[in-house]
């Protein structure tokens, strides 16, 4: 369908028979240096093993399920933040859009432009994340089937996007649940694009905290899913990742704790060697 794939994100290349790739980062962005921490963790994990590496985190969590609930620094102190990641890891970034004057000012700093699960329809935003130049990662809307994404690479390609990403990350199962179909994977692959896989928004429970102000998750799953993913030849894994789950600002539950990611990798990696 005229994607290029492998999809080329700074110095990160994503997709054909190119090494397993890694999106990863904290939800959103939080105070006190954490995101620069977690970012260096990041590439030092992912430097030893030769892993692309794409580091991921929100400014704005514009679709908490709470309007209470932290939402992040902002788009000004956002793209400082990831101008700082740059600076000291030499990491190529990404973040999420949710309007299309976003998309032309972030696109002057984050390498890849992320269209969430529940926009993934939204032509405006498309051609507005396309026209900036920058690739763009998409993520399946949790009601779309996957053959359904032919039309949003259909969308990205006449815009003229310089290469596209298809994320999968689960689909919604009556109330409060996501379930997964690896199928899904190479499904999507037949659109000419490469596909990742969101293993962490995959185990979250939508609405499932107290009250139904917040999505609850099953992190001790994220492992299960990773390994069957690559094992169904997804070209790159989307992990969101924390030192402290627990005590994360959003997403926790459904958050990786960040010193159980070397294990998670080297399993995956071992799995992507004998399927190649």
């Amino acid at each position: 369908m005229g994607t290029p794939n492998p999809v080329v994100i700074g110095p990160a290349r994503v997709g054909k028979a190119g090494p397993l790739a890694l999106i990863a980062g904290p939800c959103v962005m939080e105070p006190g240096g954490l995101t620069l921490r977690i970012a260096a963790r990041l590439a030092e994990v992912c430097g030893e093993r030769g892993i692309p590496l794409i580091f991921k985190a929100s400014f704005d969590k514009a679709n908490r399920t709470s309007g209470s609930s932290f939402r992040g620094p902002g788009v000004e102190e956002g793209l400082r933040t990831f101008e700082k990641v740059k600076a000291e890891t030499g990491l190529p970034v990404t973040t999420d859009i949710h309007e299309t004057i976003q998309a032309a000012p972030i696109a002057e700093v984050v390498d890849l432009l992320q269209i969430p699960a529940f926009l993934a329809r939204q032509t405006d935003l498309l051609e507005a994340a396309a026209a900036t130049g920058r690739p763009v990662n998409v993520k399946k809307g949790q009601f779309l089937a996957p053959w359904d994404m032919q039309h949003v690479v259909k969308k990205l390609n006449a815009a003229g996007a310089s290469g596209v990403l298809l994320t999968e990350r689960g689909t919604t199962f009556g109330y409060g649940r996501l379930v997964n179909d690896f199928r899904a994977i190479p499904q999507m692959k037949e659109t000419g694009a490469p596909v990742v896989f969101d293993a962490t928004h995959s185990v979250q429970l939508p609405g499932g905290g107290p009250d139904g102000a917040a999505s609850s998750g099953q992190r001790e799953m994220i492992p299960t899913l990773a390994r069957a993913a690559v094992a169904a030849g997804c070209d790159a894994l989307f992990l969101e990742v924390h030192p402290d789950p627990d005590q994360a600002l959003s997403d926790g539950p459904n958050s990786l704790r960040l010193d159980e990611l070397p294990d998670l990798l080297d399993v995956c990696l071992r799995i992507r060697e004998a399927i190649a």
